[in-house]
This record gives structure tokens, C-alpha cells and sequence, in this order.
């Protein structure tokens, strides 16, 4: 199946006044029509960064400096503001992981869905104002006829973070970015959440870019998982594969540091250190002053993504020359 969304090599940068600073770092990925990608990573491992360029939603003074972003085959990282919101509200829907930066406080839910729905879908405003009750009870609101009035204080945190997904829906996007969509929400609304996105890719064959740091919600919920690390990817392939046999020594400590529930283990493992600074990622792979299986060619050269068992890692322990480097 043709890939909706083609990520092809994508570098993103800050310059500042002490030279500038590699955030995103050569990153590669697609999104096929009903799949859902998790993107997951520690704080600072480009997540976030990642879905905000996507959808054309970069703070200055950062820039897409190569690369390219396509969306069923069309390329969208160069067009200008008004051709891009067009793309971001009618194909590809955004959900954030603070509710209260995306709502207006000063209309209520049901005037800003509406909006969103006559601006993109041809209705007129009762079927709007019906369309927009649906999405609500759809994201689980309770007696959304009556709620739809009300303005964005008087829902709960929760309840903010499902009209947030209401709104991202309103136009039947094709593409659906959801950074850490369920972070703020109690695991019973968090399984509603993640029921919906599945629901979503599975009836209406929406692609979905799942970011979090949350690794049950990725088992739950995702097709494939790209790892993150310090800008770019260091794994990449189906969920399965990479919670149960990781072939990157990063995606091995993340894994490692889920508690299981049918092993008796006193400790959960741990990764020393902590994630570089965008002005201080070592030479070589980023990895390796944290790796308990650094050797030689980890300090000097960087790898990409290299087929490693049934999942991509961009680790020298899967170059078939590795042995005589060693």
C-alpha cells in the first residue's frame, strides 16, 4: 500500500547566536492509510519536534534545513502559511498534549467546532451543530446536547483533552498527529482515547502518528514504533518486535524499565546517564557514552538504520562487518 505520509531525510534546526543547533537529524519514516506509528523516546528526543513540522507548526526561529515532508505524494514542508493551514485543518487533524493552548477560552466547544466544521465540510449550521454533538459523544462526553454550550473552563482537564480530539476530527482528516493525547487523562478515559485512534485507522483508514513516552499505550494501540533518540531515529519496526526482542541497546533499557507483570523482579533495569544536549551530542553514534555494549566504531562513526533481525536499528552491533571491526 502506497505510504499517506513519507518523512524522506528530514533535518530540522535552531540557529542561535553560538552556531547553530541539530534538533532533528536525518529522519525517515511513513504512514500507510490505517496504520498507527508510535513515536516514542525520552524527554528531548525529537517527538514532539517531529509532529510539529510535520504539520507545519515549527516555533521560530526553527526550520526544516533539509528534507523533504509529502503527503499523498504531495510535498508540504515548503508551502506557504495559508496553503498549510488549509492542509493542517481539512487533511491532517492535530491533537496536543496541553488542551488549553489549542482552545479559545472565549467561545464556547460548540461554536469552535462548529466553525471548524463549516470552514472544511460541506454543511450548513444544524447539521454542524449535530455533527460536532456526535464528535463529542464520540470522545466521550457526557450529555454533549447540553455541553456543546459551555466554554472551555468549566470542563475538567479530561474533558478539555477529548474536545481537543473532538476538534482534530471535526474535518475528516486523513492524517491524524496526536502528541501524548492521553498524558492528562485517568486510564479509563485514557482506553476510551486509545479505542477511538484505533477505531479511527481500522473504520475510516486514517493514518495516525502516535507521539508518547508511554510504552503501554504504543502495545496497545500501534501497528509499528520508531524510536527516539537526541534528533534522530534509532529503531524503527513492528510494535511486537521491538518490545519483545529489541535489537537496539537504547530500545533494550526503555524496554527494560517496564515493570512486568508475570516476572518477579526485585529492580527494574535502569539506563545510566541522561540524554545529551543538543550542543553536546557526542561524535559517533549519540548513544554510546550511556551503552553497556559501546566498542570502538560507536565513538567515531554514526550509523543509520540497518536491518537488524526483524526490525530496523541504526546500532554497528548488526553490520555485517562487525566482527572483524571489533
Amino acid at each position: 500500500m502506497k505510504p499517506l505520509l513519507e518523512v524522506k531525510n528530514l533535518r530540522v534546526e535552531f540557529p542561535t547566536r553560538h552556531g547553530t543547533l541539530v534538533a532533528l537529524d536525518d529522519i525517515s519514516f511513513d504512514i500507510a492509510p490505517g496504520e498507527i506509528l508510535g513515536v516514542v523516546g525520552e524527554s528531548g528526543a525529537g517527538k514532539s519536534l517531529t509532529g510539529a513540522a510535520i504539520i507545519g507548526l515549527l516555533e521560530p526561529p526553527g526550520r526544516v534545513a533539509a528534507g523533504q515532508i509529502l503527503f499523498d505524494g504531495r510535498r508540504i514542508d515548503n508551502l506557504d502559511a495559508d496553503a498549510m493551514r488549509h492542509v493542517r485543518g481539512k487533511q491532517i487533524g492535530a491533537v496536543f498534549q496541553d488542551p488549553l493552548t489549542s482552545l479559545n477560552p472565549l467561545y464556547t466547544v460548540g461554536r469552535q467546532l462548529v466553525e471548524t466544521i463549516l470552514t472544511h465540510l460541506p454543511m450548513n449550521e444544524s447539521q454542524a451543530r449535530e455533527r460536532a454533538i456526535d464528535l463529542l459523544r464520540q470522545t466521550g462526553i457526557p450529555a454533549p446536547e447540553a455541553r456543546i454550550d459551555q466554554y472551555p473552563h468549566q470542563f475538567s482537564g479530561g474533558m478539555r483533552q477529548r474536545v481537543v480530539i473532538a476538534l482534530a476530527l471535526a474535518a475528516e482528516p486523513r492524517l491524524i498527529v496526536a502528541d501524548e493525547p492521553t498524558t492528562a487523562l485517568d486510564v479509563s478515559i485514557q482506553a476510551q482515547i486509545i479505542a477511538l485512534l484505533k477505531r479511527l485507522a481500522k473504520d475510516k483508514g486514517a493514518a495516525v502518528m502516535l507521539v508518547t513516552h508511554d510504552m503501554g499505550v504504543i502495545a496497545e494501540t500501534c501497528d509499528r514504533v520508531a524510536v527516539m533518540y537526541a534528533g534522530r531515529i534509532v529503531e524503527l519496526g513492528p510494535v511486537h518486535d521491538v518490545i519483545h526482542q529489541p535489537a537496539h541497546p537504547y530500545s533494550r533499557g526503555l524496554m527494560g524499565s517496564i515493570p512486568a507483570m508475570d516476572e518477579d523482579r526485585e529492580r527494574l533495569l535502569q539506563i545510566d546517564g541522561a540524554m545529551p544536549r543538543l550542543n553536546a551530542i557526542p561524535r559517533g553514534c549519540a548513544f554510546n557514552p550511556r551503552c553497556p555494549q559501546v566498542f570502538e566504531r560507536c565513538r567515531q562513526q554514526r550509523p543509520d538504520l540497518m536491518p537488524a533481525r526483524k526490525t530496523q536499528a541504526a546500532c554497528w552491533l548488526h553490520d555485517a562487518t562487525v566482527e572483524t571491526l571489533r
